[in-house]
């Protein structure tokens, strides 16, 4: 299977608990028999976490350690920028082409751009955050982590 990471999957994956080992469990996204990539955005986003929350050398090399071997997308394609575009008029129930059933949806620019990524590239959007559940089935395939049922 082909993947396309959120940034809060790399942070789960990144800490020193279980979760992420009961996660990896279940869905074995680390396996070899899957293909794994982070938006250029995701690399931008944790770059700003490690800053902001200070993180340690233990966690930082652990971020480093778990991109290693990751897929880097960037944003320079035409199609996606398009796709980034689709996307938001959608969630703003404002694309002429493609009616949305739900009333207008506010995402974050970044969470535009790593689904028009997941879009573009047919891969699957690995995510804990609900906000992209509008687009499942219409722009991307979706996997939403629920990590609470993880925590026992």
């Amino acid at each position: 299977m082909n993947y396309l990471l959120d940034t809060n999957i790399i942070i789960i994956y990144s800490r020193d608990s279980d979760i992420a080992e009961k996660i990896e469990e279940k869905y074995n996204f680390f396996s070899e028999q899957n293909t794994l990539a982070v938006s250029i955005v995701t690399l931008g986003e944790l770059d700003s976490l490690i800053k902001q929350l200070n993180l340690g050398e233990k966690r930082r090399k652990k971020i480093e350690l778990l991109l290693e071997d990751i897929a880097k997308v960037g944003l320079n394609s035409v199609e996606l920028i398009q796709k980034y575009g689709d996307i938001d008029a959608f969630s703003q129930g404002k694309l002429k082409s493609k009616q949305a059933p739900f009333s207008a949806r506010n995402m974050g620019k970044n969470d535009l751009w790593i689904a028009a990524t997941a879009s573009t590239y047919n891969l699957t959007l690995v995510t804990t955050d609900k906000d992209f559940s509008h687009l499942k089935g219409t722009y991307l395939d979706l996997e939403i982590i629920d990590i609470e049922k993880f925590r026992n």
